[in-house]
């Protein structure tokens, strides 16, 4: 009949062996995680950022097509009732027109 080895004694020899290979083997599981996890969190903040372009030059481009549609459909002096006419007298000295629209995009982001 074979010998009877306790399973305390299988321990005692495998755990210094186990600890010996598999700690290196482990480590460098969560060091290549780590390494991921970062290159995607890297990889998400430059998509976002490049998303945020993207909407920035969007707006911009649909305030200018706004700005140009309302130029084209203003009125001629000629066609504007005599009550409308901005007349060059009416304002004080140093009074002049103000903008319409202006654009605001991308205040928030320095350039």
């Amino acid at each position: 009949m074979p010998p009877v080895v306790p399973p305390f004694l299988v321990g005692l020899i495998a755990v210094p062996l186990a600890k010996r290979f598999l700690k290196p083997l482990v480590r460098g599981v969560i060091v290549t995680s780590v390494g991921v996890v970062m290159d995607v969190k890297k990889a998400a903040h430059e998509a976002g950022e490049s998303i945020n372009d993207l909407a920035a030059e969007v707006a911009a481009d649909v305030v200018a097509t706004q700005i140009v549609s309302a130029d084209s459909h203003r009125p001629a002096d000629d066609a504007a009732p005599d009550g409308e006419k901005d007349q060059p007298g009416d304002r004080g000295a140093g009074q002049s027109r103000s903008p319409k629209v202006r654009a605001a995009t991308g205040a928030g982001k320095p350039q």
